[in-house]
């Protein structure tokens, strides 16, 4: 369940953080007709979605960071079969923000295939050799996470697999299980603080504050992420509870599959339990009536809202 909600709302605010916004409600609609076909900003933020779990596989099968995972990773979000820019890219950091500076080139990242391959098999190494270089986790997510966005190796999507990198490594070096810190959403709040502290490093090497932002930026998002499961866990108990003493045939299973994300179709309730799409529009109706789920038409399908768990997801 939470693996699942927590993941998306990761992968909404660090697309937002590109400038691409996308509605909560269109987002999780999205999720539960798949088959009516993504469109706009959705298909960006389930990109993003896919791409986080794409490296958290290969993370947890090779227990090491990989140049081809990174590669993996931005195919994914761009949709993409190219890998590290051609030469002939000219890619260059603009200044973000308004006023007459604004667009202004403020950084020129390092071009040339070897060359880039070359920083990136530095970059790697340092990630996975704890012999050679021993530092503690957080201070190579840090490190890491400005190496990466400074090489920039790839034509588009730097940042959104930068991020990606970041919660890649705290799996890695088994600080998180499963891909479920939110760590954009600081930076969606800091994000002026962000990339002023990433030029920062750039031209005048002052690391102390880019380290400390980043610090700051996992502390107070593990706080924010444990309070949220704690929200849905609460919000979950109750429902069970209130489920059982009045159909007690409905399995928890069941309501577990209403809590994975707020909208869910009838169809996608059917398992070894739930054999019948009867007994599934039966149980839905059930919740209905004790005001859980709140039923609405999408193209020629009715589905449902668990409107506590939107609410409680919605929530900053």
């Amino acid at each position: 369940m939470l693996v699942n909600t927590i993941a998306l709302r990761e992968a909404k605010a660090s697309t937002e953080i590109e400038n691409i916004f996308t509605a909560d409600d269109e987002l999780y609609k999205a999720l539960t007709i798949c088959e009516y076909g993504l469109k706009g900003n959705a298909k960006e933020v389930l990109r993003y979605r896919q791409a986080l779990w794409k490296g958290y596989n290969d993370i947890v099968k090779k227990q090491a960071l990989t140049i081809e995972t990174l590669i993996d990773i931005y195919q994914e979000i761009k949709q993409v079969n190219d890998g590290i820019r051609p030469p002939q890219t000219e890619t260059v950091i603009l200044k973000r923000g308004s006023g007459s500076l604004t667009g202004e080139v403020v950084y020129t990242p390092p071009r040339g295939t070897q060359i880039i391959q070359q920083k990136l098999n530095n970059l790697v190494e340092y990630i996975n050799d704890n012999s050679k270089y021993p530092y503690d986790p957080l201070l190579k997510i840090a490190i890491s996470h400005y190496q990466f966005e400074a090489i920039h190796p790839f034509r588009d999507g730097n940042g959104r697999a930068g991020r990606i990198l970041s919660i890649l490594i705290m799996i890695q070096k088994q600080l998180l299980e499963v891909p479920i810190l939110y760590l954009s959403a600081y930076i969606i709040r800091e994000k002026d603080e962000y990339y002023e502290l990433l030029k920062n490093v750039t031209t005048h090497r002052r690391w102390n504050p880019w380290i400390i932002y980043i610090l700051r930026a996992i502390e107070e998002t593990s706080k924010y992420t444990i309070s949220k499961i704690e929200e849905i866990d609460r919000l979950f108990s109750r429902t069970t509870e209130l489920v059982n003493e009045k159909y007690p045939s409905i399995r928890k299973e069941f309501i577990e599959k209403l809590f994975e994300q707020p909208y869910i179709s009838p169809k996608k309730l059917l398992d070894k339990n739930v054999k019948s799409l009867n007994t599934a529009k039966k149980y839905l109706k059930q919740l209905e009536e004790m005001g859980i789920l709140i039923p609405e038409k999408i193209g020629k399908e009715i589905v449902y809202l668990n409107i506590d768990l939107y609410n409680t997801l919605s929530e900053s």
